[in-house]
């Protein structure tokens, strides 16, 4: 036999083999139904119970799908840049932080305006060390898990087993954390001072501060993905 037909036989031969190995794909179309009359199912018990609980169900489980969907995740967008050299997400995060800039601006100085008290002054907090600390810390941990809080949820949801051990340890950290609170924000929080922009450039210069900022970070994170690509 001549060395193009031996070299075409171990060809068809691995060809065959290689089909032969693949296995074929489940439909999980049934699966898919089951798992929308689960929801449904527990979505109608949470109702009798109370309004509130069914619409934190739904507002969940939509909030997970767009997330698997879309592969939004703070993690990726602070990770890409430096590994792939990719900042689509990136510039994700820098939109959403615009748009929700807006939008609980206009809520909260509609309270002001009214002479109510304004929403969410409670996490207005001092910048201090711990602030330093804690974002290093995350920061590592969010890293080493592939993804941050609703990262690593949305990943458990997926069924990957790293993530569930991810959120064990999350679960562990964050009771240790509540934990401690107490101690930090006696000897180190208190310590700095807490900024609320408005009280600084009133509420129109704080709005358009904050979104130069974001602005400006926008242009960087395209010229960054810009100058990656070229190289």
């Amino acid at each position: 036999m001549s060395e193009n037909g031996t070299t075409s036989t171990i060809r068809r031969s691995s060809s065959r083999a290689g089909t032969r190995r693949r296995k074929p794909k489940k439909n999980q179309i049934p699966i898919g139904i089951l798992v929308l009359i689960i929801i449904a199912v527990i979505g109608v018990l949470l109702g009798l119970k109370t309004n509130n609980t069914l619409l934190f169900w739904m507002t969940g489980i939509l909030f997970g799908f767009i997330l698997q969907k879309a592969r939004f995740c703070f993690t990726a967008s602070m990770r890409d840049p430096y590994l792939t050299g990719s900042t689509s997400l990136t510039r994700a995060v820098l939109i959403a932080f615009a748009v929700t800039t807006i939008g609980f601006t206009a809520i909260k100085y509609g309270y002001f305006k009214n002479g109510l008290p304004i929403p969410g002054m409670g996490y207005v907090v001092p910048i201090s060390f711990a602030t330093v600390i804690g974002a290093f810390l995350f920061g590592i941990g969010m890293v080493i898990a592939g993804g941050c809080a609703s990262g690593t949820l949305m990943r458990v949801g997926e069924g990957f087993s790293m993530q569930l051990l991810s959120l064990v340890f999350f679960v562990i950290g964050s009771l240790w954390g509540a934990h401690d609170f107490g101690w930090w924000k006696l000897n180190v929080i208190s310590k700095g001072k807490a900024i609320f922009l408005p009280d600084v450039f009133g509420w129109l210069g704080a709005v358009i501060i904050q979104l130069l900022i974001i602005l400006l970070l926008y242009i960087a994170a395209v010229k960054y993905e810009k100058a990656k690509t070229n190289n």
